[in-house]
């Protein structure tokens, strides 16, 4: 019984493939050197000034196809043996680089995200692959990372409201605790926590998929900033933050109300969240270089180091850890407002000279422009 069938690898192959160029290219040299040199000879022998007898003109041409013969096959043979040296150089290179690459995709089949391919210099087509495949690995480990650091952040931020749920869930049912208004707005404002937490997580997943139904309709920048200028008074008055709205330039933009309503409360609860009793928060609204519709938020609080500037859109990133929980943000918002942003074609983008100074966030929306006079108004 034979063995099962293994095909051959493209090393192989390759091998292969360069040895029958090489041996169909002797066997055309021989045949053509036979068939065409001798008349070859003998032609130009017989043009010569000589005039040799038969038996030496056979001696001759016997002689000359003997040498032609030995030095052709001398030669064939030298060829022969360095061109397959030279194929299965080339061939062992090609069969690391392609292991290379097989073992690296069964490691990160295994969950070795951090596998990466060397440069393997078998050429810029495999080099090519290697590349691409270091370019995959690197994204789907900084995928896991995300993954590994959302569950944690997630199983963080639920420990605190279900710890203080099942205290207060055994301090009643052992009698310790009796059913009053305040274990009432405890349990309720921890259950609204991770409700909160819930729906921050699915709004920002559904928006990063991009799985979002925008009801979109025509509005102006004026009436949205309005809006929220006016939602969010009370809450800017109760923490002694003065809340400023400009709208230097208005524009039409078409957007999903609730959603941008959304992004702009997650802009002023984090700039509320970061300033001061006695600082400013200004909201303003004018048209960008580009031409696009811009909605900045400014504050005179807490400012951002430049290495958190590329952390704060991230999920659960959190520049004051104990400070935001205490105000029971999620640490999902910037993120959302960032989602939803892009959901509408637009841009949204963080800037501060540094701690202490500040921070500014600027949406940018695709937008047609209207020519209101400038209007400035105080909240």
């Amino acid at each position: 019984m034979t063995g099962p069938y293994r095909p051959r690898g493209m090393a192989s192959r390759f091998f292969l493939a360069q040895l029958l160029v090489v041996v169909a290219s002797i066997l055309a040299a021989v045949v053509i050197a036979s068939l065409i040199g001798p008349p070859l000879f003998h032609e130009h022998l017989l043009r010569a000034d000589v005039a040799p007898e038969a038996s030496q003109v056979l001696h001759v041409e016997r002689a000359y196809r003997d040498a032609n013969l030995w030095t052709l096959g001398v030669a064939l043979a030298t060829a022969l043996v360095l061109a397959t040296a030279v194929a299965w150089f080339f061939a062992r290179r090609i069969h690391a680089s392609l292991h290379a690459l097989t073992g690296a995709a069964a490691s990160m089949a295994s969950g070795h995200y951090g596998t990466r391919v060397p440069a393997t210099g078998a050429g810029i087509e495999v080099d090519a692959v290697a590349e691409a495949f270091n370019t995959m690995a690197e994204r789907l480990d900084g995928t896991e990372q995300t993954r590994r650091r959302l569950l944690a952040d997630l199983a963080h931020e639920m420990r605190t409201p279900v710890s203080v749920l099942t205290i207060y869930l055994d301090a009643l049912h052992d009698g310790v605790t009796a059913w009053d208004q305040a274990t009432a707005a405890v349990m309720t404002d921890q259950l609204a926590r991770l409700t909160r937490l819930v729906e921050d997580m699915h709004d920002v997943s559904r928006a990063e998929e991009g799985r979002l139904d925008l009801d979109c309709t025509d509005e102006t920048l004026d009436q949205l900033l309005q809006a929220t200028t006016e939602t969010h008074h009370e809450a800017f008055a109760a923490q002694g933050v003065q809340l400023i709205l400009q709208v230097r330039q208005d524009s039409t933009v078409r957007v999903d109300r609730q959603r941008i309503g959304q992004i702009l409360d997650n802009l002023l609860t984090n700039a509320l969240r970061h300033t001061p009793t006695g600082g400013t928060v200004t909201l303003s609204a004018d048209r960008a270089p580009t031409g696009q519709a811009r909605v900045t938020v400014t504050d005179t609080g807490e400012g951002i180091t430049a290495e958190q500037l590329g952390q704060v859109f991230e999920r659960f990133y959190r520049g004051d850890s104990a400070r935001d929980r205490d105000h029971g943000g999620s640490g999902v918002g910037l993120a959302i407002a960032r989602s939803l942003t892009e959901a509408h074609g637009g841009t949204l983008t963080a800037a501060s000279i540094g701690g202490g100074h500040g921070a500014t966030f600027t949406l940018c929306l695709p937008a047609n422009h209207l020519e209101p006079p400038p209007a400035v108004n105080g909240a």
